[in-house]
């Protein structure tokens, strides 16, 4: 029909108006178009509106599918049907949307809806389809698009899981009846509104009677009251969720659950013994450990501390205890030193309490215990012991040697009772001012002492014992010695006295002051005056200040450098000791030329200018010194220039080319410093007069007769060595030339010669020698030199 509207409505069809088939696990609806059709104005206009009225039906449905399908054939989810399908094949079925094609098909022909994969509802819950009908020659849609849900249907595939555990848990020991220990917690990842798929209950397999768990919140209790920990620390409880309210059938998980009992304090601390004893030497240091003693905890933690003390006995103040916060000991210290021979043992009561207690479980206690403690103390060889430790003395500076000072005593604190014997550590007294007396120890001057160089005398002193010398001990004495009078007083310093030329009659030109090395005990007290020579002069005059200073002053003015530079005036000072000592020190006073506000320009005297140097005689002055350095710079050119290169043009003779050392000769080609004939000759000695450690002028030699000395090439090589040394040092020794000190003989001695001959070159000095070099001419320019020198044209001309 034309021009009215289109109103679908959602109506249930009884089986004998059906429009649709649905397969037997699924609801349906039917969606009739039953009046006209009456289109929204704000509706797109689609291509298969027509203008007219026509009765048409579309099925529409949701469907549902059961997941997990494990059939071999595609599981059939329901059919889609339109009225336009007369069933003459015109009409075709069309599905798309999530899943189409891959998960759902539609048979075109039918509309018949298959899943063809196995589905699970936890990963997707539903599918979003749409279906469509349309002409099969043209493709153009008899029915409009509509959309449709496939629901995939839960079973109980999944079992609960735990997904926090296994879990930790603790609970205080001694805890009542039902004390929450730990809330456990299941999942399940069925579906929770169909069925009982993914409802849980706990129970408890393994645990009991200890714990007990809440069936639907999971919550663990404590099922036994006062659990103690020191029978059993720990318990490991099973715990089961099972889905489907526990029925039979369900799938079930399971969890472990680990409780630990904690401590509290309800063990009192007990000593293992009522009684103790320990053994200790007297020569223990203060302040160390005398015994440890501990009381038994079985709780841990902070509930086993403890705090330990005295209560009674006769070592309250010989001994202290503390406690070792990491062994929870009890720590006894000694506290002041032992004495065997004093007493010889102490006996304590020890009280150990724990430091925190539960008010809960006071009646377990009393949360205290007690022991006795004997401390046994054994004799041992102690070293003497001083009377006084300190020993303070005073002896005089005057003290003559011998003078006794004092006395030091000590004992054997032993049993024995040792003689002792005295002695000073000379460390502490390096210039042996004092000695004391072995036996009575009588401290005496033994030389003669000095207050200004060393006031105090510190000395440690010795005390051994004679029969263990290893027992020592040690005492100090304090030695002060007292002054005298034996310094006199000088300037306290070295004055520098100006007087300037313009001073008048009167005026103070110096200040002075005196020092002494004395200390006497009511203080220095200084008088000062002119030396008598000079205490009657014209030009100064000395006031005494009465304050350990003196003024000096002048008598006159008029005062001139040319005629008097400098005054010496002797200044004499007595100090207040008895007997009282003196000294004279000179004051210089240098007149100098002031200005107007005293301060010196100039002091000493006047040079004159009359005896100044003419300007000729400077001039010559200076030209004799230009004179002197040209001379000075010319010897330093010579010398440098004088260096002669070490290789020679060739014509010269090749022996200049040798260069001298004085510390070793020239090598095999030196014939000056030593005869080369003498060394192949060892029969010839040198003459013993002649220095050996010197290269002689003119060497001179004679010869032993055979009666005298032996040829040494009749020896064996041993001995010839031997005998050549030993004559060498006979000349040396008889030689009145050589020097008083030890010098080094050189000798150049080779032996007495081999089978084979020599093998130097040196020896065609003096033999003839057919061997010919005339090759070397061969050889090049190189070896120009040795042709020279050992061919047969000029071998004799540059030896000759």
């Amino acid at each position: 029909m034309s021009g009215e509207a289109a109103e679908w409505r959602l109506i249930v069809i009884p089986h004998n108006h059906c429009c649709f088939i649905i397969s037997a696990i699924s609801l349906f609806m039917c969606i009739e178009n039953s009046g006209d059709l009456e289109r929204s104005p704000h509706s797109d206009p689609d291509p298969w509106e027509v203008q007219h009225r026509h009765k048409r039906s579309w099925v529409w449905n949701q469907f549902f599918v059961l997941e997990e399908y494990t059939g071999n054939e595609p599981l059939y989810v329901g059919k889609l049907h339109s009225d336009v399908d007369k069933g003459d094949g015109k009409v075709k079925y069309v599905l798309s949307g999530e899943g189409a094609t891959s998960i759902f098909t539609i048979d075109e022909n039918t509309g018949d809806i298959h899943a063809t994969k196995r589905l699970d509802r936890e990963a997707q819950a539903y599918y979003t389809l749409q279906a469509q009908a349309v002409d099969r020659l043209t493709n153009l849609p008899v029915e409009p698009k509509s959309e449709f849900v496939v629901k995939v249907q839960d079973i109980n595939d999944n079992e609960p899981k735990f997904l926090d555990g296994p879990y930790l848990a603790g609970v205080p020991e001694m805890s009542p009846l039902g004390t929450m220990v730990v809330q456990v917690a299941a999942t399940d990842a069925d579906d929770p509104t169909y069925g009982n798929s993914a409802r849980v209950v706990y129970s408890i397999i393994h645990g009991q009677p200890y714990f007990s768990v809440e069936p639907k919140t999971g919550v663990i209790r404590t099922a036994l009251p006062n659990m103690d920990r020191e029978t059993r620390d720990q318990y490991v409880l099973v715990i089961q969720a099972k889905d489907m309210v526990g029925q039979m059938g369900g799938l079930s998980g399971t969890t472990s659950v680990t409780v630990t009992l904690t401590d509290v304090n309800d063990n009192p601390p007990r000593f293992t013994h009522k009684s103790c004893q320990y053994t200790v030497l007297e020569s223990l240091p203060v302040q160390s450990v005398v015994a440890r003693i501990k009381a038994a905890d079985a709780d841990i933690g902070s509930n086993a501390e403890m705090d330990y003390r005295i209560m009674d006995g006769d070592g309250l103040g010989m001994f202290n205890i503390t406690t070792d916060e990491d062994t929870q000991e009890g720590v006894i210290i000694l506290l002041k030193p032992l004495d065997f021979e004093t007493k010889s043992s102490f006996s304590l009561r020890v009280e150990a309490t724990n430091r925190n207690i539960d008010s809960n479980f006071l009646s377990l206690g009393p949360f205290s215990d007690t022991t006795s403690v004997k401390v046994t103390v054994e004799d041992v060889n102690e070293p003497p012991i001083f009377s006084a430790p300190l020993s303070k003395m005073v002896v005089s500076e005057d003290a003559k040697v011998g003078t006794s000072i004092g006395k030091v005593s000590a004992h054997d604190p032993d049993t024995s009772s040792s003689a002792i014997r005295y002695s000073i550590d000379r460390n502490t007294d390096l210039e042996r001012y004092f000695n004391v007396d072995a036996l009575s120890g009588v401290i005496s001057t033994a030389k003669p002492l000095d207050r200004e160089a060393n006031s105090v005398h510190n000395l440690t002193i010795f005390a051994i014992e004679s029969q263990d010398p290893l027992q020592t001990g040690k005492g100090i004495a304090l030695i002060t010695v007292l002054d005298i009078n034996d310094n006199a007083p000088v300037f306290a310093i070295d004055y520098e006295t100006i007087l300037c030329e313009n001073a008048m009659p009167g005026q103070v030109i110096q200040t002075i002051s005196a020092v002494d090395k004395d200390e006497p005990l009511s203080g220095h007290r200084f008088y000062f005056a002119l030396a008598a020579p000079v205490a009657g002069n014209l030009n100064f005059t000395l006031r005494d200040n009465k304050d350990n200073t003196a003024s000096i002053l002048t008598k006159r003015g008029g005062f001139r450098r040319q005629e008097q530079p400098v005054y010496r005036l002797p200044v004499l000072i007595v100090d207040s000791g008895s007997p009282a000592l003196s000294s004279t020190n000179t004051l210089s006073v240098r007149v100098c030329d002031c200005n107007a506000d005293g301060v010196a320009l100039s002091c000493g005297a006047v040079a004159y200018t009359a005896t100044g140097l003419s300007t000729g005689a400077l001039l010559a002055i200076l030209g004799c010194i230009i004179t002197l350095l040209v001379m000075v710079l010319l010897i330093v050119t010579m010398r440098r220039r004088r260096k002669e290169p070490l290789i020679l043009e060739e014509e010269r003779d090749i022996r200049e080319n040798i260069v001298r050392y004085d510390d070793e000769g020239g090598g095999e080609e030196d014939t000056e410093a030593f005869d080369m004939v003498t060394l192949r000759n060892l029969n010839v000695i040198r003459d013993p007069n002649v220095r050996r450690d010197v290269t002689p002028d003119t060497p001179t030699f004679f010869h032993y007769t055979s009666a005298t000395r032996p040829s040494y090439k009749s020896l064996p090589d041993n001995v010839v060595f031997r005998e050549f040394i030993w004559e060498r040092l006979k000349d040396a020794d008889v030689d009145p030339s050589a020097p008083p000190y030890d010098s080094l003989q050189t000798y150049a001695f080779e032996g007495s010669g081999s089978v084979a001959e020599s093998l130097s070159s040196l020896e065609s000095l003096s033999t003839d020698s057919d061997q010919n070099y005339d090759y070397l001419t061969n050889w090049g320019p190189r070896f120009k030199k040795l042709a020279d020198l050992y061919g047969n044209s000029d071998g004799t001309s540059v030896f000759s």
